[in-house]
């Protein structure tokens, strides 16, 4: 009988010493509007595990994707105000609450994928998560989101001519609704959701997006053109909340920091694979790809980006980041 009693009060020991370091542990939730397997959503898991194994489990990421906390423009507001602890936001979402967002999101700020990617690594990325500690939130690092390029139901589209009235879709965003403008065409701000039965019904010729995406939402089924123009690498953006980053020792806040720097080669690993696959689908699927001469493009930009460039500080921002070698 005492042997059971001894058993009893050991399992019961037991238990609690388990409660107790599960309740030791702080699960910090982040939001991703991607699906689950998508190279973002897996960077901020593998952040996720960098934190845990470097605090000794006392922190663990919550990663939540598919919009499942809400779309970006809720989550920010969620992250601003301290509900959630991480956001994995694209950039422009953030293009009216941080204005140095703006610069990077203009068409062929960057030469290239390298060009983006050296200029977010270097001093002008930290400069850009600085920008975002007087909203509440802390940067922590850049992801990619591919090269967008036009894609289209028509005809192969080789020069800036053959644009020339052609309807496409874009983002609710003003600067992508100027841009398609300023090309010729008319830009039709509407739903991702929406993209491919308007394609299908004739209701739209085109849309712009990078490989994953056309690939991923079968555009490529129902626009059997694509055309190389690349005229937007728009960063995205990992934050955490200033509210939570501020409950975190400056040890922890370190490592937090450094953990979400070193999930940085993760997701461009994940991103250049899936770059590829997705081009491969579509190819596959006879989709004629075209190469176009980007300089008229580049050329009929000026007055996008005397629009959005309104401050001498916007403009020295854009001069900088088109001199980063």
């Amino acid at each position: 009988m005492m042997h059971f009693s001894r058993l009893t009060t050991m399992a019961f020991a037991f238990a609690s010493l388990l409660a107790s370091s599960a309740s030791a542990q702080t699960v910090l939730r982040s939001a991703d509007t991607h699906p689950d397997g998508y190279p973002t959503v897996e960077a901020v898991k593998y952040m996720g595990e960098l934190i845990k194994e470097r605090t000794g489990g006392r922190y663990a990421v919550e990663v939540y994707p598919s919009a499942q906390l809400g779309e970006e423009k809720d989550t920010i507001e969620q992250t601003q105000a301290g509900v959630l602890d991480f956001n994995r936001v694209s950039m422009g979402p953030f293009n009216g609450i941080v204005p140095e967002t703006r610069v990077p999101s203009l068409p062929y700020i960057f030469r290239s994928a390298d060009h983006m990617r050296h200029t977010m690594d270097g001093p002008i990325g930290g400069e850009l998560l600085k920008a975002f500690e007087a909203h509440n939130l802390v940067g922590l690092a850049f992801y990619d989101s591919g090269a967008r390029s036009f894609y289209n139901s028509k005809k192969p589209i080789t020069s800036l001519a053959d644009m020339k009235g052609m309807k496409f879709r874009v983002i609710q965003s003003d600067v992508f609704v100027d841009m398609v403008n300023q090309l010729g065409a008319n830009a039709t701000p509407m739903g991702y959701g929406e993209v491919y039965s308007a394609l299908e019904t004739g209701v739209i010729d085109g849309a712009e997006n990078n490989w994953p995406s056309f690939e991923s939402a079968k555009h490529y089924e129902v626009a059997k053109y694509i055309t190389l123009d690349q005229h937007q690498m728009v960063p995205e953006v990992l934050v955490m909340s200033k509210t939570s980053w501020d409950k975190l020792s400056s040890e922890d806040q370190a490592i937090v920091k450094q953990a979400a720097k070193d999930s940085v080669s993760k997701m461009r690993e994940l991103w250049d694979a899936r770059e590829k696959k997705s081009r491969a689908i579509v190819e596959a699927a006879g989709v004629k790809v075209s190469e176009i001469d980007k300089q008229p493009l580049i050329d009929a930009m000026k007055p996008v980006y005397d629009k959005y460039l309104s401050t001498p500080e916007l403009k020295d921002l854009a001069t900088r980041i088109q001199a980063t070698e």
